[in-house]
């Protein structure tokens, strides 16, 4: 009889030989253990609390089962398939009962009580003790103190929400896949050669002709940013903004409707069920912000100060398009293009003139470079068994001991969850034995892929999501703790978990990030003087546009779990219509289903956080402003930042560690100087 790679004990995940019909039997077998386990320790240590006897091995269940779901879950993302897909949806009912088990188990957390009051508490490090009062508060989150109706029912809510969001994410990624448009290249005057290149990959893919248009971002966004049709660029647009919903070219057949409608009244129930006035509440109890109010009056605060000069942005581009372009009425799908060619004719730079400088390859480097610079580590490339030969891996190296390491998955590819992201494979800790787990992450983007024997050619704004999603893995990756509670990301309030990501983006403008980062393919220089003038120049080219478009997203869905109790479809798109009215310029079509689409909040980690963003971007400028008053590579800021921001993970409050690096608390003049807003309110 086989073994179940997922049973074995593995330092890496078995890639080469996991299969999903071994992902339900694992799950299973490992829930009915760590149960068991559970209950013997709660009885085994009832007159003797410790953490060794107690805490520690309860932690040590948490990541065996950790580590088997973490590459199922990875694979669901990137390698989706009907049998991987049924297989991880059987899972999802299960684990979410077992978390309710967890959560609401009175005896559990009454040990973890006795813990916390116990002489022991008091000699436990830092680490220890942050974890342990986690706990706590989240039992009490999950209604550990309810009555066993109200438990049951919480329960069944969080299975089911459990289930909504992965058919949130299965809509969306199936409305993705479902429609394609094929073309002439006649069709796509203005479609820089990459862009070509790209389409034509998709139709030889499927062994055809011509050119084919999906909605992948590497796919349609060349189009709506250069294609001189522009009844094809209101084709593609329409299609993508109505994906997943009741509208569009595939009306009906992904709706994300009644799903969303019925995730936010089971949110609203839950919070209820827990003593929360709204969900809103609920999200902030783990988070940075003190109320729901402060995050309002923070969001209003910028539009006070971004949405004038977005609107004199905006004006100034529909006056060019009228008067450059012969476009009278600007419409959605009209705005990239436009954007396209006012930026280009005021600043004579746009992303497909940079590509060349940015082979992917050579990006990758030049992160490696920027980050040994900071902080003194190294990267070497190893062989392990991987999901798809795209893929790499990679040891990071210090002193010549490798303390962690990262699976790299670059390109964008049938079957794969579009965006970018950072995700957890093994967490930094103590195992009980003593011996030391390193860390290991998932990094994973999006990009246009190589055509033909040329590497990939990345556009400046793939490289800076490059550099935030390595952010991320850095904060995970360099992390000294040893207590997998508060290890990495863990543990970390998610308002400021974006600082190490968006912190890292900055070097991808710098002169100094740049001559590591930049080298022409074919000739090797760097990027000239006058080239990087244009590109810093132009970094805030409708920086005020881009401010209040993430405004809108995030005042939506704060508002949208603060405010609406058991909203219908129409109530969510009359919410999303009056924060446009008061903070976006961009007019928007009646057909725009934004909201159907938007996995952040209705299968992501940002429900009543997506405002994170922007918190998180005044702590990451107020942090880049420190090496700007010293130096970009400085490397004792560098190590500062490493030691009382990077190394810490959770094991403190977000708010002390940031006073610990910078001297005081965050102030907001760093992001509005950065994205050239005035620092006066209007």
């Amino acid at each position: 009889m086989s073994i179940n790679p997922l049973l074995e004990r593995n330092t890496l995940p078995p890639f080469d030989t996991l299969k999903a019909e071994h992902v339900e039997d694992a799950i299973s077998e490992l829930l009915e253990h760590n149960q068991q386990e559970i209950e013997r320790l709660i009885e085994a240590t009832r007159d003797d609390t410790r953490w060794d006897n107690f805490a520690a091995p309860l932690e040590a269940l948490g990541d065996r089962l950790s580590q088997a779901w973490s590459p199922v879950s990875h694979l669901n993302s990137t390698m989706n398939s009907p049998k991987l897909r049924e297989a991880y949806q059987a899972c999802l009912a299960k684990l979410s009962a077992y978390s309710t088990w967890v959560g609401q188990n009175s005896d559990l957390a009454a040990a973890y009580q006795r813990l916390a009051d116990s002489d022991e508490f008091a000699r436990l490090d830092e680490a220890q003790q942050k974890a342990i009062t986690n706990s706590l508060r989240d039992f009490r989150l999950a209604g550990v103190d309810l009555p066993q109706d109200k438990k049951q029912r919480y329960g069944e809510i969080q299975a089911r929400l459990s289930e909504l969001s992965n058919t949130f994410s299965n809509h969306v990624l199936d409305a993705t896949q479902a429609w394609h448009k094929d073309v002439g290249e006649e069709a796509l005057a203005g479609v820089p050669e990459s862009g070509l290149e790209a389409l034509k990959a998709n139709a030889e893919a499927k062994g055809l002709e011509g050119y084919r248009i999906t909605l992948d971002f590497p796919s349609f966004f060349p189009v709506l940013s250069y294609a001189d049709n522009r009844e094809l660029r209101e084709e593609v647009y329409t299609a993508f903004v109505t994906r997943a919903s009741e509208k569009g070219p595939n009306a009906g057949e992904f709706d994300n409707g009644p799903v969303i409608e019925e995730i936010l009244a089971l949110r609203q129930e839950l919070a209820a069920l827990i003593g929360f006035d709204d969900y809103a509440s609920l999200s902030l109890a783990t988070k940075m912000a003190d109320s729901p109010a402060q995050v309002i009056a923070f969001l209003d605060d910028l539009a006070t100060r971004a949405v004038p000069q977005a609107r004199e942005e905006f004006n100034e581009l529909a006056a060019y398009a009228t008067e450059s372009l012969g476009i009278d009425d600007l419409q959605p799908w009209d705005v990239g293009y436009a954007s396209e060619k006012l930026r280009e004719s005021r600043y004579a730079i746009n992303q497909e003139q940079l590509r060349p400088y940015f082979p992917a390859p050579q990006a990758i480097d030049g992160l490696f470079e920027v980050v040994n610079r900071l902080y003194g580590i190294t990267f070497k490339q190893r062989e392990v068994p991987v999901w798809h030969e795209d893929v790499s891996y990679y040891e990071v190296i210090e002193n010549d001991t490798p303390i962690a390491g990262f699976y790299l998955d670059l390109y964008a590819r049938e079957g794969k969850r579009g965006g970018a992201w950072m995700d957890e494979c093994r967490v930094r800790r103590r195992r009980e034995d003593g011996s030391l787990q390193l860390p290991v992450a998932y990094l994973t983007c999006n990009f246009t892929r190589p055509v033909g024997d040329r590497p990939a050619l990345l556009t400046h704004d793939e490289v800076v999501t490059l550099f935030h999603e390595f952010g991320h893995g850095l904060h995970h990756m360099l992390t000294r703790q040893e207590v997998a509670e508060v290890s990495g990301i863990n543990g970390v309030a998610w308002d400021a978990v974006e600082l190490p990501s968006q912190f890292m983006e900055n070097f991808c403008y710098e002169r100094e990030g740049l001559d590591l980062i930049a080298r022409h393919v074919d000739t090797g220089e760097r990027l000239p003087d006058d080239m990087l003038e244009r590109l810093q120049a132009a970094r805030n080219f409708q920086a005020a546009m881009t401010m209040v478009r993430q405004l809108e997203f995030s005042l939506f869905d704060f508002r949208l779990h603060h405010e609406l109790d058991k909203p219908s479809a129409s109530d969510v798109q009359a919410l999303l219509d009056e924060v446009r009215s008061k903070v976006a310029v961009v007019p928007a079509v009646e057909f725009n289903r934004f909201q159907n689409g938007f996995s952040h909040i209705f299968a992501g980690g940002y429900a009543a956080g997506y405002y994170s963003y922007k918190w998180a971007e005044v702590l990451s400028a107020d942090a880049f402003s420190a090496f700007e008053e010293s130096a970009v590579f400085d490397t004792a800021t560098g190590q500062r930042f490493r030691d009382e921001v990077l190394a810490r993970g959770g094991s403190r409050d977000a708010a002390e560690l940031f006073r610990a690096f910078r001297g005081r608390d965050p102030q907001v003049d760093a992001l509005l100087r950065h994205s050239g807003i005035g620092a006066q309110a209007a």
